[in-house]
């Protein structure tokens, strides 16, 4: 018998044969883990639409960072959650409040690990907006931009590695390199949640961050799910305004977005499997209708196959465990 066509199945022919042809890998050093940090003493309250993901007062805290420490997880993004709101979210750039105490507390015991702040309002403010409102119930961007910088300096000046700004104000980045710039905070990085959507897959995470709007919607500011080529314009704008990483918001319906804003740039992309992404997984483990791990992880390597560089993911302990286990 003469045939002529490919073989391709003699490069999948074992397990040794498909490892060395294998184009994409999820490593440890690819996470990033997101963590919420509450007022108070002696506190781990379980997000009830999150399994697994808790919020942790400063003590608690630092119990949960020696586990990743111990994984070899190599940065967390913090979130804080003050006791107090109001109009302007004045916690936000309050030195001595919640996030910035835990930036401190992280950097004088755990050094190595890179820590991430999260420079927004919504966490702060009293109606669960992204900066100050005008009369109508409409975010101020220019008003919003002043303090924004003045959260950004005072999470520098508490020892954040690395600044990510998820606001989505028109001209965000350029005010925050400005203000790091000019408070002598040059060599800090801005890790531009440069592209993210009004998405509906946040849920879970405004229940986690008390940050759910009391009025109206996002989509103001966040982009409309529909758009594609909007993605390139708020790329550019912030590659122009001096972002050093940028963000894509949320991962797995946007995984195409990925791919466009890698196929433009050259930044270090990072993708954010976000809230509602991980529940749905883990609700579906619970029920014993999928195979947790494989889910996750084929689901992450797709974002690394679209462009990513690195990935934010509740999962990010579990991978870490599962990569240890297969090392």
């Amino acid at each position: 018998m003469n045939l002529s066509f490919d073989r391709h199945r003699r490069l999948r022919s074992s397990a040794v044969m498909r490892d060395i042809v294998r184009e994409n890998y999820v490593r440890r050093e690819d996470l990033i883990y997101p963590l919420f940090v509450t007022e108070g003493h002696n506190i781990k309250n379980e997000i009830s639409s999150m399994p697994g993901q808790y919020q942790f007062s400063l003590d608690r805290l630092e119990e949960e960072m020696r586990e990743v420490a111990s994984l070899k997880i190599p940065a967390v993004l913090l979130f804080g959650i003050p006791d107090n709101k109001d109009a302007v979210g004045s916690e936000a750039y309050n030195d001595e409040a919640v996030l910035q105490s835990a930036i401190r507390m992280i950097k004088a015991k755990f050094p190595d690990i890179l820590v991430i702040a999260d420079t927004c309002l919504c966490e702060y403010t009293d109606h669960g907006h992204c900066g100050p409102l005008d009369g109508h119930g409409c975010v101020l961007n220019d008003e919003s931009l002043e303090l924004l910088v003045k959260t950004a300096v005072s999470q520098a000046k508490a020892g954040a590695d690395i600044i990510a700004p998820s606001n989505m104000m028109d001209g965000f980045v350029l005010a925050i390199r400005e203000g790091l710039d000019g408070a002598g905070y040059w060599d800090i990085p801005i890790m531009s949640y440069a592209v993210k959507y009004a998405s509906a897959f946040y849920g879970p995470f405004r229940d986690a961050a008390d940050s759910a709007p009391q009025s109206g919607d996002r989509k103001g500011y966040q982009m409309d799910p529909a758009n594609s080529r909007e993605a390139l314009r708020e790329m550019n704008s912030d590659i122009k305004e001096g972002a050093d990483m940028l963000i894509v918001k949320p991962a797995l319906s946007y995984l195409d977005i990925t791919r466009q804003v890698r196929d433009n740039c050259d930044l270090p992309i990072v993708t954010y499997n976000v809230s509602g992404e991980y529940s749905m997984v883990k609700a579906a483990a619970q029920n014993g209708w999928i195979d947790e791990k494989r889910i996750v992880m084929e689901q992450l390597v797709s974002m690394k196959r679209a462009g990513a560089d690195m990935i934010i993911t509740y999962f990010a302990k579990d991978v870490a465990n599962w990569l240890k286990e297969e090392a």
